[in-house]
């Protein structure tokens, strides 16, 4: 909002209104700006003119016809006055024609009083208003000033500051970061349909524009307002309002005030790791909190952040550290983090936050689990990391396995993995949500391939396991996982003699190679001979044949629902 008033804002003060007052010329310009009102007397007062005043005339002094009246309409529009107010009766009785011409060629607005009126009433009230707006400009930046410091010394994260903007502004404001991905953003209100115009024209979304660059720069639209963060010579984004209302501090100035304070918060976060973090966290605050209207709605969001989803091949999935990294947790977090961003690579696109869900503990693998990420995958159609030969990893893990190996300290101990899952691919919003959730929900299972340090689960080759986990939190199913194993979970728990503690291990064990019970045997650390007898005794415990089709189904189920 600017500090001064427009012409049409004058014309409608009642001093002005006492003269009578008709617009004569240069209706166009009736929203020029008012910068001061100036009464001019003689042809000598109009080289004092400095442009932008209301100038209030009786035409005392001027030349009444000929060329040095056109000379002096002319050096009069020519100092570019907001607007000029003749009172006829005395000196002219009508506008004179060249001022007249002169006015309406510059679009400044020509306004003849019909009645005598005092100038001097007018100039005091236009500056009125004029300080007055001032004053409350300068109230208004006090006030976005002292909020926005409030919430610096407070270290507010980034995305309540844009909260708080988009509600002082009363519209959308987004933060974009220097590859012009969506960071965070606030308020929908008059930014809901960007690009103004008509309704067949406008955004579905606010950040449509965003998603349809793709990352590449495009032009601001109408009614944008967008400044640099920056500071030190360093810039790291922009921070842009959509269109909405004015206000009394100036749309641009309550923006670059809060650009400064997001400049204060990256100077104190050199590695931008709070930028990196939000973007994605609100993001999966949104999918897995079901906190949006239509898919279309999140598409464009997800394309926005970097993760384009039209014509795309989509996938959630899971990373964690599993057994003793030999470091500190952020160290092993910021490891897997960039070593899956790398395994992805420019052709797919991925959007990685904290886990904060995972479990720290998980009977059905009881080893030791680090720090955990979920991750959205987005590859071309034809891209080939995601399928593998029966047994052996896919592409990707290979990858990761390789970028691992570059970027693990030496002192990480040879024990530790890193453990993938992947959910099942899919082509639209809706299948993405599905698959990450059933990635989550199937927590670490025993891997379908192995590549390096990289140990990796598939939905597509693991569906049993995956769907049994994905209901395992219901109670009906973990009923029935505790009553048919009770009699093996109570032996294990009791001490003494004939009481190894182990038959779950070798159980599993077992379930998992039942037409090979030598190579189970391997699996459970146990001679051929000590194995058989474990065996012998589930049977005797469960009164079941272990060799029946039905019992292996129903112990496998029992077992991968029990977490």
């Amino acid at each position: 909002m600017s500090d001064l008033i427009s012409v049409a804002d004058a014309l409608a003060l009642a001093e002005v209104q006492a003269g009578d007052p008709e617009l004569i010329a240069g209706a166009q310009g009736l929203d020029r700006e008012i910068r001061w009102a100036h009464v001019v007397a003689g042809s000598a007062a109009v080289g004092l003119l400095d442009g932008g005043e209301l100038v209030l005339t009786t035409g005392a002094g001027w030349p009444r016809e000929g060329d040095e009246l056109a000379r002096l309409s002319t050096a009069l529009i020519s100092t570019g006055p907001a607007a000029v107010v003749l009172e006829l009766g005395r000196f002219f009785t009508e506008p004179p024609a060249p001022l007249l011409t002169a006015c309406e060629a510059h679009g400044i607005p020509l306004i003849a009083l019909h009645h005598e009126v005092r100038f001097v009433q007018i100039t005091q009230r236009v500056h009125q208003r004029i300080l007055a707006t001032q004053t409350e400009a300068l109230a208004a930046r006090a006030e976005v000033h002292a909020m926005l410091t409030e919430l610096g010394l407070n270290r507010s994260p980034v995305d309540y500051v844009i909260e708080r903007l988009a509600d002082t502004l009363g519209t959308t404001v987004v933060l974009e970061d220097s590859a012009r991905r969506v960071v965070a953003w606030a308020g929908r209100g008059a930014g809901a349909h960007a690009g103004g115009g008509s309704p067949a024209a406008a955004h579905p979304h606010p950040l449509a524009p965003w998603a349809d660059a793709d990352g590449t720069e495009f032009a601001p639209l109408d009614g944008w307002e967008r400044v640099p963060v920056e500071a030190q010579g360093r810039r790291w984004g922009r921070l842009i309002a959509l269109p909405g209302p004015e206000h009394p501090a100036g749309r641009r100035t309550v923006l670059e005030l809060g650009a400064f304070a997001l400049a204060l918060g990256r100077l104190a976060d050199p590695e931008g790791g709070q930028w990196l973090q939000l973007s994605s966290k609100h993001l999966f605050d949104v999918l897995l909190g079901g906190r949006y209207r239509r898919d279309e709605e999140l598409a464009v969001q997800l394309a926005a952040a970097g993760l384009p989803v039209s014509g795309r091949l989509l996938i959630g999935a899971t990373l964690r550290g599993v057994g003793d990294f030999g470091g500190d947790a952020s160290l092993e977090h910021a490891m897997l983090a960039t070593a899956l961003r790398r395994a992805v690579g420019q052709h797919g696109r991925v959007i990685l936050a904290h886990d904060d869900a995972s479990d720290d503990h998980d009977t059905a693998t009881p080893r030791r689990r680090g720090a955990a990420l979920i991750a959205l995958l987005s590859f071309a159609p034809d891209d080939a990391r995601l399928h593998s030969a029966e047994g052996s990893a896919p592409p990707l893990a290979s990858r990761l396995a390789r970028e691992l190996d570059a970027l693990l300290p030496s002192t990480v101990p040879a024990t530790w993995r890193a453990h993938l899952g992947l959910g099942a691919a899919g082509r639209r919003v809706r299948g993405l949500i599905s698959s990450l959730e059933q990635v989550r929900a199937a927590g670490e299972l025993e891997p379908a391939g192995t590549a390096g340090r990289v140990t990796v689960q598939q939905a597509e080759r693991q569906p049993l396991a995956y769907l049994v986990r994905g209901l395992a939190s219901l109670p009906e199913m973990q009923e029935f996982a505790d009553e048919t194993l009770a009699p093996i979970i109570e032996h294990d728990a009791t001490s003494g003699a004939g009481h190894s503690g182990d038959l779950l291990r070798v159980l599993r064990a077992y379930l998992e190679h039942p037409t090979n019970r030598s190579l189970a045997a391997q699996r459970a650390r146990l001679s051929r001979s000590v194995f058989y007898q474990r065996l012998a005794l589930i049977e005797e415990l469960l009164g079941a044949d272990l060799s029946n089709g039905t019992v292996i189904a129903t112990l496998t189920v029992a077992l991968l629902a029990r977490r």
